[in-house]
């Protein structure tokens, strides 16, 4: 039986090479051995794990699937009501402190923080040309781990720049989510002091615009923190102005083809996760996989017919999320698949209703034909995840300006900017202002966004989750609960999130 992994917090990430010799080779006193302390010795040793850093942002197809399922926007589906039950139990808000899937997200993404922290903790030990650069992507990526933690768990546990190692759980409290946040916004200052400016190196690599829209988001959610941050829709504004003066990103014009595997790393993308269908991993090792593996949950359980192949049929979009765009938005049907009257366009198309059927799919996620998917056609899908849009960027600074009390005319551009790509025209533009404005902006969000894993996110910072979320308990499950398993390493040193 594999041996179980505690957790990213309590693990110590090392790689040790011993070689023995015997009498028919060269014997070495003592023996040659890299581990932990003795590496970072050369330029290609922080690049190496520099790109384990990067590595972990392909487990982040979790947060993506759960975040998403845990919204008003879809149901659960899967083959029954036992399918998955970590996923089904979010999707309900019953879940617990034992859940599989959350202790999932808690674990991989500390595996993201710590091998951050393997970098920054020697980061002084050895100089070369161009190390700052490295250092800015480490501390983006630390900053984006650290995101997707606070968002999920509120207040956690952080060492500075030095990796977690036995026994710190039990010593290191929860930082606040406070602490959190201003962790995070020094991490992407430093960021954008430092990366240089324009696009990537090569694809996939962090930019100084990136930190620039993932601070603005962090700032907007900043914002709603406890009692409230007025001063960061500035902040979030500020930055995520400079991001669209720049120029570096215009909108796909034909909405349809965005999460076409033949349109990745597009005008519109300003940070995409990298995947390939060349190299899969397995149920037993699920962030092994290179590939998304939650497009081949998001797909038609038995499906056979054109441009799509089958999957596991979760995280089905509901008749309301569907019925929720107006009448000629034209993204509609490139979000969502009406399987219903796909089908009767074309006749040939078979498949299985699965559990929960709603008969739509998240049509942005969904497994295409002609993709190798080695070894696993369900686990290795090579479409790349689409973190931040110019879109969102936009719908964000408008948001920030608006309920800043900033510039409603601009807002209101920013929000048309993206309605006029919806539509085809300028007949549908917003001319509201104020709070009208600011649930035309909350609303057009969540049409743009559908199926991209925001929309239970955006519900909980804006206080409105109780009033959308079937069985969401306010003053519960604004945040998920640590792992059962962490209060007890703990011994009694991190305290639950409440009322779980």
């Amino acid at each position: 039986m594999k041996k179980k992994i505690i957790t990213a917090v309590v693990a110590l990430s090392f790689l040790t090479l011993n070689i023995s010799c015997g009498d028919d080779f060269v014997d070495r006193t003592p023996p040659y051995s890299i581990d932990s302390e003795n590496y970072f010795n050369s330029k290609a040793d922080y690049e190496q794990a520099l790109i384990a850093v990067y590595d972990m942002l392909q487990s982040t197809y979790q947060n993506v699937l759960l975040g998403e399922i845990a919204s008003d926007n879809t149901l659960c589906g899967g083959e029954s009501a036992t399918d998955t039950p970590g996923f089904q139990q979010v999707d309900n808000m019953s879940h617990t402190p034992v859940n599989p899937q959350v202790k999932n997200i808690w674990d991989w993404m500390f595996a993201g923080v710590n091998r951050a922290n393997y970098i920054l903790e020697f980061k002084d030990k050895t100089d070369f040309e161009g190390k700052e650069q490295i250092i800015a992507q480490t501390r983006f990526l630390r900053a984006y781990f650290h995101f997707e933690l606070v968002k999920w768990f509120g207040g956690i546990p952080m060492k500075g720049d030095a990796r977690f190692k036995l026994g710190d759980e039990t010593t290191i409290p929860r930082s606040s989510a406070e602490d959190v946040y201003a962790s995070i916004e020094a991490d992407l200052l430093f960021a954008i002091e430092n990366l240089n400016p324009g696009p990537a190196t090569q694809q996939g690599r962090v930019t100084q615009n990136a930190a620039r829209a993932l601070l603005g988001k962090a700032y907007l959610y900043w914002a709603d923190l406890g009692d409230g941050h007025p001063e960061k829709f500035a902040q979030s504004a500020a930055v995520l102005e400079t991001l669209i003066q720049s120029n570096a990103y215009t909108l796909v014009s034909n909405y349809d083809t965005i999460f076409e595997n033949n349109n990745e790393n597009n005008s519109e993308s300003v940070f995409e996760v990298q995947y390939t269908d060349a190299e899969g991993g397995s149920f037993t090792c699920l962030q092994c996989s290179e590939g998304n593996v939650a497009v081949g949950f998001n797909g038609p359980r038995g499906y056979a017919g054109p441009l799509y192949d089958p999957g596991y049929s979760f995280n089905i979009p509901t008749q309301e999320t569907y019925d929720f765009f107006e009448p000629g938005d034209l993204r509609r049907d490139a979000a969502i698949l009406n399987i219903v009257a796909w089908q009767a366009a074309h006749p040939e198309v078979t498949y299985s209703q699965g559990y929960e059927h709603t008969g739509f799919y998240n049509k942005k996620y969904i497994p295409r034909k002609g993709d190798l998917n080695i070894p696993d056609q369900n686990l290795t899908n090579p479409n790349n995840y689409r973190s931040i849009r110019y879109a969102d960027v936009l719908l964000m600074a408008a948001e920030a300006l608006n309920r800043g009390g900033l510039d409603d005319v601009k807002a209101r551009t920013y929000l048309n900017l993206v309605r006029q790509r919806a539509f085809g025209d300028a007949n549908h533009n917003i001319t509201a202002s104020g709070s009208a404005l600011t649930q035309f902006i909350f609303d057009e969000r969540r049409r743009e966004l559908v199926g991209e894993g925001h929309r239970f996110f955006d519900l909980v910072r804006t206080g409105r989750a109780g009033a959308e979320i079937d069985g969401f308990v306010e003053g519960k499950n604004e945040v998920f609960p640590l792992p059962y398993e962490e209060i007890q390493f703990s011994n009694g040193n991190w305290a639950q999130n409440p009322n779980y």
